[in-house]
């Protein structure tokens, strides 16, 4: 069929980068065939052939922030999910898993995220500011969940992975 984009599967390492303030750092995407469509996402991405989900997590906060971070600073899975979105005219299908990372105050300073893994802009998001926007978020929810979970990683009682559905973003941008 003519009008079907290619639908092209991934899986990806997603971190939840926190200051220490639990403001949560998420890079801003948009589609270039959708004029005024816009989305914030977390920090990571694909995992390459051969690589871990963690090695690729790692390698995504290196090259999206510039931080090196060894691996002992990955929380274990918090959340996972499949979703599906198109960009660029490619269908996406994507199974994501999630980790949390607190940085600490001289961390959170030394971020510098690359213009060219962010081209849209970046920014910290309070919760309060999360739950408020009427910017596109994602995964949604994020505001809801995103302080048990850093008061979990303060006890250092990690919760059991939380599976955040099988999402639909083409069909969910139509309905906002």
């Amino acid at each position: 069929m003519s009008g079907t984009p290619a639908v092209r599967r991934r899986r990806t390492s997603r971190v939840l980068l926190t200051d220490p303030g639990g403001r949560l750092l998420l890079l801003c995407a948009r589609d270039p065939r959708t004029p005024g469509a816009a989305w914030w996402f977390t920090v990571g991405g694909g995992i390459e052939a051969g690589e871990s989900p963690e090695e690729a997590a790692l390698r995504e906060v290196a090259e999206e922030t510039g931080l090196v971070l060894r691996s002992g600073r990955l929380g274990p899975v918090v959340w996972t999910r499949r979703a599906l979105f198109t960009v660029d005219g490619v269908r996406i299908d994507q199974d994501e898993e999630f980790r949390v990372v607190v940085l600490d105050a001289a961390e959170a300073a030394a971020v510098r995220v690359d213009t060219r893994e962010a081209t849209h802009g970046h920014r910290w998001w309070g919760a309060e500011a999360l739950a408020t926007t009427a910017e596109t978020v994602r995964p949604r929810g994020i505001a809801d969940r995103l302080p048990a979970l850093l008061a979990a990683e303060a006890r250092g009682d990690w919760p059991v992975a939380e599976h955040l559905g099988d999402v639909d973003e083409d069909v969910d941008a139509q309905r906002a």
